[in-house]
């Protein structure tokens, strides 16, 4: 299965399949500040990377370290599959990477505008994932979160899980931005025992407060619970 490469747009670039056939723990850091399109309900809604986590098949925290299943098949397909799954009763996206059993969870994210995706777009953002409460979400808490990310564009596993991008629906487009510099931390929510301790999650430094968890909150000390690093 390849990238549809009919184009939405003139102007659209998205990620050819080549590109995710990168090392998950590259392609992480590769992904931030690209941008994910979803045609919802006849709109373009956009959000921009800014935190990712890589997933190793002999990585213990991941998903296809428990073997192969029908469920689980993306992982072990080429790069650039989408592997979708449920968290805490939440959709999740991940991408497949190069190797069986590698992937990159797609962790945060934050709205993006242009002229395909305007700023009325927000409004549909946050209609999507309103508060417990049911006033509107902020807009930097919008997609602070991997099930908060997937509500927001209205992506839902069984839609999408073991499917190739479609640039008429869902994919990720390249809109020359890139993080000048980036944050190497420990990855969230890994049991104990499960290699929680793998530097393996990645922050765009620009976008830290709006992440699932801020490295560079009060009391985290650089090179010892985060690492800075030049996105050259």
């Amino acid at each position: 299965m390849t990238l549809t490469t009919s184009l939405p747009w003139q102007t659209a670039t998205p990620l050819a399949t080549d590109f995710f056939n990168q090392d998950a723990l590259t392609l992480a850091k590769a992904l931030l500040g690209k941008v994910i399109r979803h045609r919802f309900n006849g709109h373009w809604l956009s959000v921009r990377i800014i935190e990712t986590e890589a997933y190793l098949l002999s990585d213990k925290g991941s998903h296809a370290s428990l073997g192969y299943t029908e469920k689980r098949k993306a992982l072990f397909m080429d790069g650039g599959i989408i592997y979708m799954y449920y968290a805490r009763g939440g959709d999740s996206l991940n991408f497949s990477a190069k190797g069986a059993g590698n992937a990159v969870l797609i962790k945060s994210a934050f709205p993006y505008f242009d002229a395909i995706s305007p700023e009325s777009s927000l409004s549909i953002l946050q209609e999507n994932n309103p508060n417990r409460d049911g006033s509107q979400r902020s807009i930097g808490r919008l997609c602070a979160g991997q099930t908060l990310l997937c509500r927001s564009l209205g992506l839902k596993v069984p839609d999408w899980d073991a499917q190739p991008f479609d640039t008429q629906r869902l994919f990720v487009d390249d809109c020359a931005l890139k993080p000048a510099t980036i944050l190497q931390t420990k990855r969230l929510g890994i049991p104990q025992g499960r290699d929680e301790d793998l530097p393996y999650r990645f922050v765009d430094s620009d976008f830290a407060p709006y992440c699932t968890k801020n490295p560079l909150r009060r009391g985290q000390i650089e090179n010892q619970d985060y690492r800075v690093l030049v996105n050259l």
